[in-house]
Order: C-alpha cells, then structure tokens, then sequence
C-alpha cells in the first residue's frame, strides 16, 4: 500500500514591484535552516495595480503542485498601505504607521503587522551598540519607510525625535498621528521641513527617497553632532551616497542591512513563533554581497 503523499513545506515569499533584488530569500533560508523550520522563502512579482489579486493568488494557490500551504509573507515598495487595508486583523504598531510589511494567513483571516521599525531600533542598538535613550533624533523622511519607524523610535526613549520632510505639513500629519504615542513615552516629537531641520542631532535616520535618487543627502552635515551616528535604510549601492557624505563629515555611517535582517527576524518570530539568531545571517549576508560581482 502506498503512502499518502506528504505534505510540502510551508511557503512565503516578499511581494512587491521590484523585487529581484530582495534579499529576503536568503535570509530567511538561513532563519529556516538555523532553526530547522519546513519552509520556503520565494520572491513574487506584482504588477502595479494588481496586488491584491497577486496577494490573494499568492495565499491561496500552489503554483508547483507540492501541497505547501502559504502561510505567510512579506509585502515591500509600494504596497505597504494596501496590504494593511486588505487585512482582517493588524497589530498597533502596523495601525499606527498606517502600513504593513508582514502579512500572516490566519484561519480568522489576514493579520498585518510592520516590523520595520523594531528592526531598525534592533539594528541600532545591538548591532551598531548605540542606545537610543537619551538621544536627540532626526528623522529625515515621512513616507512610508518614515511613518513604519515611529513609533517604535518613540518606543526606545530618546531625547526627542524630530521629523523632517520636503513638504512640512506631511512631516506635521505623521507627528500628530503618533503625538499621544510620544506624550506617553515622554519624548519631544516635532516636524519640520528640510531647509531648517535643526542641527547637532545624535543620530539621523534617512527614511526619504533620496537615495534612491542618487543624492547624498538631504539635510546639511550640521545635522550631525560630533560622532554622532548616520543611518541610511536603503542598503547597497543606492546607500553609498549618503554614507560617504557621512563619513566625509566625521560621522559612523551605516546602512540599512542590518535593519532588514533584524525586521525579517521579527516577521520570522510573528509567523513561525520562534527567534532566529540575527548576528551570523547578517555576517553572512555581508559577505556575499561583497562576493557578488
């Protein structure tokens, strides 16, 4: 008598539009293969206009006939906000920025959780070793990446955090959406434009397209207090602009890898329950995109 077939793994995948280059696979086939978990980590195209028909094809379907159930899966550029308004359910962290990155197919439905900000309070912290309590903050940027960061930054307790946009009044709508967030941690939360974003900041954090742009930066290096700390959430060769500009300007520079590694490692936790440990899988992942022709 033959058996019955068994199962395949349990599947996931990054959604967005690009996503060829996402790292997301790799990390997470060394979260899996570190913690022994069944499962595979796939990149999926979206067209624009058409994620959510990519979404629901992506969660309900087994394209490969294996018989692994989709149980989850990243959501990057530019369908943040959407995932979140397609979603049954959502954590208060994807409810206060107003975006999810991390969606979980659960029987009740969709739950939307954002762990972009954890990661990069993560990255700081442990990886870079810089606490963020007591420090003042600039942040440069009130997209999406910027409105994902918030409120865990607020979370951390610094100094006070300072939002800056191009356009002021979009700086000004994020500040009032996390202002009761930041009345409770007792942090100085305020928004500016970028042609007066204040000067002599502990740490700034470019959340902004800019560098996607190809320009160096933003903001003035009066932005930066002696050794004080630059952070790009962009990653690769769109960040070297910004962290040359740094280091040219006496400050630590570091990009955003760390940071993803560390919101894969929660999005990981969120669906699988259990921590991967992040510090060798970002070692790894360095080496090979310096081996990468």
């Amino acid at each position: 008598m033959s058996l019955p077939p068994q199962p395949g793994p349990d599947r996931y995948a990054v959604l967005g539009n690009p996503v060829a280059h996402s790292r997301s696979p790799f990390i997470h086939a060394e979260f899996a293969r570190q913690t022994g978990q069944h499962m595979e980590y796939d990149r999926v195209l979206c067209p624009l206009g058409g994620f959510a028909g990519a979404l629901r094809e992506f969660a309900t379907g087994d394209p490969d006939g294996h018989g692994g159930r989709a149980r989850g899966c990243n959501v990057t550029v530019p369908f943040k906000f959407e995932a979140l308004r397609l979603a049954a359910r959502c954590s208060e962290r994807a409810a206060l920025a107003g975006a999810a990155n991390t969606l979980r197919f659960d029987a009740e439905g969709w739950w939307a959780d954002n762990t972009d900000g954890v990661g990069l309070v993560r990255d700081i912290e442990v990886h870079a070793g810089r606490p963020l309590a007591g420090r003042r903050v600039l942040l440069v940027g009130a997209g999406g990446a910027g409105a994902g960061v918030l409120g865990p930054l607020l979370a951390a307790r610094p100094a006070e955090v300072v939002v800056a946009n191009r356009t002021a009044q979009k700086a000004q709508a994020l500040v009032d959406r996390h202002a009761a967030v930041a009345q409770a941690q007792g942090v100085p939360l305020s928004a500016c434009s970028l042609d007066s974003p204040g000067t002599a900041f502990d740490m700034v954090l470019n959340a902004s397209a800019s560098s996607l742009q190809g320009q160096a930066s933003p903001v003035p290096a009066s932005v930066l207090a002696p050794g004080a700390l630059a952070v790009d959430l962009m990653y690769g060769a769109a960040a070297e602009p910004f962290l040359a500009w740094a280091r040219a300007a006496g400050a630590g520079a570091r990009d955003g890898l760390g940071m993803l590694v560390e919101q894969a490692a929660e999005s990981f936790f969120v669906w699988r329950g259990v921590r991967p440990l992040t510090a060798p899988v970002l070692q790894a992942l360095r080496a090979s995109l310096a081996a990468a022709p």
